[in-house]
């Protein structure tokens, strides 16, 4: 009976551990702003040769992200022919459905891209509490009512959505340079659904 509790204790202790601390992350003073400057500047179009696996499917193009005004920015998938895919608007709060392809045209789904895209291009967030992590800094905030950590070393290298410990959502920048983040993945753990960005301008 002791030896079953001790197990049944265990397992909700373990079950219930947070994501730093399943991580081992080192509690840290320093709470800066979070910055993300990869979609920050209106004088630039960001171009990426995209390809999105979402189920069985695979639709590939080119994604464009223009930022409009403050807290503004148009975000489009077409094809490489020009055909739209989808094209989003999001204005600080509001997110609006400017067009989408039917085959694409699932609540559940235009709901996490927009989850996803506004991670992208939100480009200052609040930390509710910092950490270290392999020579990294690691801000917890909230955004849209979900928790995610931003990876810093220094610049944002991984932003990982988590909930009830577990990672759900993770976004990965690599190759950055002048402020792009040349290589963009999110992946998500929950469900098949992956983006690959390479930029091309």
């Amino acid at each position: 009976m002791k030896l079953f509790l001790r197990i049944s204790v265990c397992l909700l202790v373990f079950g219930c551990a947070t994501y730093p601390s399943k991580n081992n992350f080192q509690n840290v003073d320093t709470l800066s702003a979070i910055q993300n400057p990869y979609f920050a500047n209106p004088n630039q179009d960001y171009v990426y040769k995209a390809t999105i696996e979402v189920y069985d499917h695979t639709f590939g193009g080119l994604l464009i992200i223009k930022k409009l005004e403050d807290q503004e920015h148009r975000i489009v998938f077409t094809t490489e022919m020009g055909n739209k895919l989808f094209d989003f608007s999001f204005n600080k709060k509001a997110f609006n459905v400017n067009y989408i392809l039917d085959d694409l045209n699932k609540k559940i789904l235009i709901n996490i891209l927009k989850k996803d895209f506004r991670v992208l291009i939100t480009e200052n967030l609040t930390p509710k509490k910092a950490y270290t992590f392999n020579n990294e800094v690691v801000k917890k905030t909230v955004l849209d009512k979900k928790t995610y950590y931003y990876f810093e070393s220094p610049e944002l290298s991984k932003i990982i959505r988590a909930n009830n410990g577990k990672e759900k959502v993770r976004f990965l920048f690599t190759e950055i340079n002048d402020n792009i983040a040349q290589r963009i993945e999110i992946n998500h753990s929950n469900i098949k659904l992956k983006i690959n960005l390479k930029s091309i301008k």
